[in-house]
């Protein structure tokens, strides 16, 4: 079902705008209903978010919230990045591919649902299972009080934390990060707050 709260999504200009169109008759053809999520139209079914309509500088994309469990026989699904647990996008480079791939498309929009309605989740990585930085990990032992306060951060907000702190390949530039963070998590805030 259109939603007019999100029509100024499709109205405005931009490089993608008939892309953009295309892809909603799309998803909306499987049944969805539309609404306005993180400024993107995103497409629900009994409240669920199933997939929503984003797009970059390259490309445009349908990102599916559980897409991890769909089959992708195509081999179409991107995950954006290896921290990225359980969404997937497929990209479009031009409306060309969009028009031609019309049925692949729904047929994905399809099982999507289908998983929804079965009650299918992505099962994600606990916030233990991510490495500890060790220059973390000491910051942690010498204080007990940011220990504390580093626990009672959302998971969410601990993993932040922990994939900052470990994508730098040098001990010095882990050090200087959790230097850098520490009041931030002792005031209970997570990386980007």
């Amino acid at each position: 079902m259109m939603n007019s709260m999100v029509d100024w999504f499709f109205n405005k200009s931009g490089k993608w705008q008939e892309a953009y169109q295309e892809l909603r008759e799309i998803v909306l053809d499987c049944g969805l209903t539309e609404e306005l999520k993180w400024g993107c139209p995103c497409y629900t079914n009994q409240k669920s978010n199933i997939v929503l309509i984003h797009g970059f500088k390259n490309y445009c994309a349908l990102l599916f919230m559980q897409g991890a469990l769909l089959k992708d026989p195509k081999k179409i699904l991107v995950q954006q990045t290896k921290n990225v647990q359980s969404a997937r996008q497929i990209r479009f480079f031009d409306i060309e591919e969009i028009l031609k791939n019309k049925s692949t498309i729904k047929a994905y929009i399809k099982e999507a649902v289908k998983n929804d309605k079965a009650g299918l989740k992505v099962e994600m990585k606990t916030t233990t299972e991510y490495e500890m930085p060790e220059e973390f990990q000491s910051a942690l032992e010498e204080m007990p009080d940011l220990k504390s306060a580093f626990y009672k951060l959302t998971p969410g907000r601990q993993r932040g934390y922990l994939l900052y702190f470990s994508s730098a390949k040098q001990s010095k530039t882990r050090m200087d990060r959790v230097e850098k963070y520490i009041p931030k998590i002792l005031e209970n805030k997570g990386l980007d707050d």
